[in-house]
């Protein structure tokens, strides 16, 4: 459901600009291309010359860009940067029972207004309980094995936690959770050095009751899925 139909295209990355923009050498003709670049990010460490990147191709005729930038290759690993696909992940791998700690699912739904002029990523009801997920891209890695999050300070990211901490209660659960779109991580943990703040603020957040998930992914083919539950490395 949140794959493409048609296979990536490979190319060569020439520069990120305009946070939204990205040029682009096609491997199959050396064409240069201008793709959309769907994340907000600084994407820290994704942005040398050369590294190699899959691109998919837009279905509409009309659309503006013809491409969009999926994949970058860093240092050996797959990394995922449309941060458009990670809802799309996780609601497959909630539907398919991957993420064991959330069971007996009756009902899904997205985008769920709450708190303060906010929206959950999905609000999950099993026989139970009521389940607020909130999902977060990740693809930071500074240290070998190790993801991190956020890569550049995230104001909204602060609001987030501050609005999950709010509504866990006694038939409420309030869930971050991290998904890790790179093959080569094992470990999780808050990148303090660049948005303290944050780093804070999930601290007070596991306080009062928000669970913590981390999951990385798996590269296949076309298709990028959720694949094994990673540790979260708390910042003492």
């Amino acid at each position: 459901m949140d794959q493409p139909t048609k296979k990536f295209i490979s190319g060569k990355l020439i520069k990120r600009y305009k946070r939204f923009f990205a040029d682009v050498q096609l491997d199959n003709n050396k064409e240069i291309v201008t793709a959309h670049c769907p994340n907000t990010g600084s994407m820290l460490g994704l942005l040398g010359e050369g590294n190699a990147v899959k691109l998919s191709e837009a279905n509409k005729k009309d659309r503006k860009l013809k491409f969009t930038l999926e994949i970058i290759k860093s240092n050996g690993a797959s990394v995922g940067v449309n941060t458009h696909r990670a809802n799309r992940i996780v609601e497959a791998a909630l539907l398919s029972n991957k993420i064991k700690s959330i069971k007996k699912i009756i009902h899904i739904k997205r985008e769920v207004k709450y708190g303060e002029n906010s929206r959950i990523d999905f609000l999950v009801n099993n026989k139970d309980e009521e389940i607020y997920i909130e999902v977060k891209n990740v693809t930071l890695s500074l240290k070998k094995g190790i993801a991190e999050f956020p890569d550049a300070i995230t104001e909204r990211g602060s609001k987030h936690l501050k609005e999950l901490s709010k509504i866990k209660d006694k038939k409420t659960r309030a869930i971050m959770l991290y998904l890790i779109q790179r093959d080569d991580c094992k470990y999780f943990q808050i990148a303090k050095e660049i948005d303290e703040k944050y780093n804070s603020n999930l601290q007070k957040a596991i306080e009062s009751g928000v669970e913590v998930l981390c999951y990385n992914c798996k590269f296949k083919n076309n298709k990028i899925e959720l694949d094994k539950k990673i540790k979260f490395i708390g910042n003492e």
